[in-house]
């Protein structure tokens, strides 16, 4: 590949990126209860200057360690109080975990090309774009993880003594970091993936005579913050590896129970718009594993977690995130063969997918409508065509991109340009029902002078009362008869006054009104239908699902 070509490839990608995940960040709100949540705890941080101890709406919030907060404060200092600084820790980890791709691609196949299409693959799957510009934790621990196995290929490649003691110290440091974003699990999933190759090549020895270096590096790494979180709350060790560990995992009654199987259509429809690649390149992988050792550690890598995942009784899509670059890695070369080969039709295959895929979404759309005569509740109201317009849009530009990727065998790069058009305008397709449920910010704003007005806030709803929080910036928003996942926090004697129950409300709300206004949001929702048994306010406001409630100081 020449220079020109090089770097032709590097700037079309970039471009890619720019408008994949940076372009779209600030064009959609903030979803609650997890974007809200992860904002809210990074302000509240960065407010207190206390970067030890996580707090949520001023209260202990010990369910994940502090470092994926940590990249996430840096977003918000850089680029102030908004949703694009919000989701940004998400995409600067999702972009370290493609270089890491390209540099690993290279490394072992040393073809450019094929480094530049494994990392194409990866930015455009629709799980990875998916996530990696949602503001979650998960793009955070992906990196880690991605950085774990990418020093564990080069632990068990390297030959100098200097080498592998480099190596095995970046895997440590990869596992610490990835220890301080999301827990134990950073610590144990890099070590499943490795097991088979460890078996296989019958490095046992290499293991336990590096391995400890590596744990030394992690515990290092990691053991001034353990310290320091230890030492501030003593109780945060017990509840962050017995809860958030042993239940949410193994326990009957695990958060987000799901059946073994729930990960093969995550994976499969992940995949897109690079679905056709997934067999074949596993097929193919497996077929060659003794003649190329480097296919034999993808699959370990993908397979592994993803076994351990479905084995675990709690499950979300985003738990198998860290799969994917793995299995980019093993689409790139199942690509450079099917494209080399007269006789494979996967291309054309992959492309019909992609009309498919999009054609048929076009057409759920339209049966949703409620514009054809059909006895089916609408997606959209009468006063959202133009939003269900977009969305068409969105899934017909998927097909167009599939079609195109059909015309000639060169271009098969068509096929990234799938999700460009949803990835850009989804936010402005989102039906109204959904962000009035789902969506709070614009309620929030609407109803801004109130709210900064008011001594004291009340919400029902923990994502609503993050967002709130967020948008006032201040914690002090009081849970007015539900705790939710702020269950623990309140059980310290010293938040007492962070949550007030229904049966108490009116006596509590006499002697509030003392003091100044006092706002009460409320989520409405199958448990709470109405307001109609809570005290007279002064004025309302409704939106949807949202509405508030104001009682202004008593004279």
């Amino acid at each position: 590949m020449s220079n020109s070509i090089k770097r032709a490839y590097g700037f079309m990608l970039l471009v890619f990126f720019a408008l994949i995940y940076l372009v779209p960040l600030d064009l959609r709100s903030l979803w609650q209860p997890d974007e809200t949540r992860y904002a809210e705890i990074s302000r509240e941080m960065l407010q207190r200057g206390d970067w030890i101890v996580p707090q949520f709406l001023g209260l202990r919030y010990f369910e994940k360690p502090d470092a994926g907060y940590w990249i996430n404060n840096i977003g918000q200092i850089i680029f102030g109080h908004s949703n694009f600084a919000v989701r940004f820790g998400s995409v600067f980890s999702t972009a370290m975990s493609a270089l890491l791709v390209f540099w690993l691609a290279n490394v072992i196949w040393r073809n450019r090309q094929k480094a530049y299409v494994a990392t194409l693959i990866y930015l455009s799957s629709a799980l990875v774009f998916g996530i990696g510009t949602y503001a979650v934790l998960d793009p955070m621990i992906t990196l880690w993880m991605t950085a774990a196995m990418v020093s564990s290929y080069f632990c068990l490649r390297a030959s100098g003594t200097r080498q592998k003691a480099i190596s095995w110290i970046a895997l440590g440091l990869a596992c610490g970091m990835g220890f301080m974003t999301k827990g134990f699990l950073a610590l144990a999933v890099p070590v499943i993936a490795v097991l088979p190759i460890v078996w296989r090549e019958k490095r046992f020895k290499t293991l336990l005579g590096w391995g400890p270096l590596a744990i030394v590096s992690a515990f290092v790494l990691s053991l001034p913050w353990v310290i320091a979180i230890g030492e501030r709350e003593p109780d945060f060790w017990r509840y962050f590896f017995w809860v958030e560990h042993i239940q949410r995992f193994a326990e009957k009654n695990a958060q987000h129970s799901a059946p073994f199987w729930y990960y093969l259509p995550v994976l499969i429809l992940g995949t897109l718009p690079w679905m056709a690649l997934l067999p074949g390149s596993l097929i193919s992988g497996w077929k060659k594993k003794a003649l190329r050792p480097e296919l034999f550690f993808l699959l370990s890598w993908a397979i592994m977690p993803l076994i351990f995942f479905s084995i675990a009784k709690g499950k979300l899509p985003t738990y198998i995130l860290p799969c994917f670059a793995p299995l980019a890695l093993l689409m790139a070369d199942h690509f450079e063969q099917v494209r080399q080969s007269v006789t494979s039709r996967v291309l054309k295959v992959n492309g019909i997918i992609n009309v498919l895929f999009g054609s048929l979404a076009v057409i759920a759309l339209l049966v949703t409508s409620g514009l054809l005569p059909l006895h089916i509740k609408p997606v959209y109201g009468h006063d959202e065509l133009y939003k269900l317009l977009i969305a068409i849009l969105c899934f017909a530009a998927w097909a167009l991109a599939g079609a195109l990727s059909l015309t000639l065998p060169r271009r098969w790069y068509w096929s990234a340009a799938c999700p460009l058009v949803l990835s850009l305008l989804v936010g402005q397709a989102i039906p109204n029902h959904v962000i009035e449920s789902k969506q709070p910010q614009a309620f929030i704003q609407q109803n801004m002078q109130v709210l900064q007005q008011s001594r004291y806030v009340l919400c029902d709803d923990v994502g609503f009362a993050a967002g709130l929080a967020w948008e006032l910036k201040r914690s002090d928003i009081l849970m007015f008869d539900e705790k939710g996942e702020l269950q623990y926090g309140l059980n310290y004697p010293d938040a007492q006054g962070h949550y007030i129950s229904g049966p108490d409300f009116p006596t509590w709300l006499l002697k509030a009104r003392e003091q100044g206004d006092v706002s009460v949001m409320i989520k409405l929702d199958n448990k709470f239908q109405t307001t109609d048994n809570l005290p007279p306010a002064d004025s309302e406001a409704v939106s949807g699902r949202f509405k508030l409630l104001v009682y202004k100081k008593l004279p």
